[in-house]
């Protein structure tokens, strides 16, 4: 039996994800949206089974789930959601500082402090957008250093659920300022290259950034009980 799927079909499946990814991450396609088989094939002009195999893929990252009678839907991610998600990143995150820390070198670390600089301009201008675009490319550098394949498509799971969270909750853990700060910190841990005062700083910015959502959330819940 051959099992092996035709170059063509696997290259637009994967076209297809990736569209398909872009679309939900940018929010234009929304939390709720169907992701009809025949639809997504009309709109991205390919055939159904890349679609569907784009689809099944979008659905295994969490960026959406199945409903009965429905099929798959963009995924709806609450606060609750997001509790859960950002507990279990401060754990990976802190990994990711220490396996970084035994293969970092210097080009690294320059490539890293250049990072901060640009992300230094962000926030004096107040620049949110280009905030949280620069703080994800430090940390996925540090998975990129970290040289753990697995390790890094976990992270990258959970930070594409994380954005289409943000736009549900409208909730943003954490200060411009603050998390530059603690960003340098963990490079001034990497740069040490002792990975358990890595693995200290990286756990260390997770971990504020879930109490500040926690803090919010209760405040939240407070004033406006459901």
């Amino acid at each position: 039996m051959d099992l092996t799927m035709p170059a063509r079909a696997s290259a637009l499946a994967e076209q297809a994800y990736v569209t398909l990814r872009d679309a939900i991450l940018s929010h234009q396609l929304p939390p709720g949206t169907r992701l009809s088989v025949p639809e997504m094939a009309r709109q991205l002009g390919i055939s159904r089974s890349p679609a569907r195999e784009a689809i099944t893929r979008i659905a295994h990252e969490g960026l959406a789930h199945v409903e009965p009678h429905r099929g798959a839907v963009v995924a709806d991610i609450r606060a609750s959601d997001l509790i859960e998600i950002y507990a279990i990143r401060e754990v990976l995150e802190g990994l990711a500082c220490r396996l970084a820390a035994v293969r970092i070198t210097d080009t690294d670390l320059d490539a890293l402090g250049l990072l901060l600089e640009e992300h230094q301009e962000a926030v004096a201008a107040g620049n949110a957008e280009r905030h949280y675009t620069l703080d994800q490319r430090f940390h996925a550098a540090i998975r990129d250093i970290a040289g753990n394949s697995r390790l890094r498509e976990s992270l990258d799971r959970l930070q594409g659920q994380i954005r289409v969270a943000m736009f549900t909750t409208r909730r943003s853990p954490g200060g411009m300022p603050q998390a530059l700060a603690e960003h340098r910190l963990i490079l001034e841990a990497l740069a040490t290259k002792e990975p358990t005062r890595a693995e200290q700083a990286g756990r260390g910015h997770i971990a504020r950034l879930l109490q500040d959502l926690e803090q919010t959330i209760d405040h939240s819940e407070e004033v406006n009980p459901a």
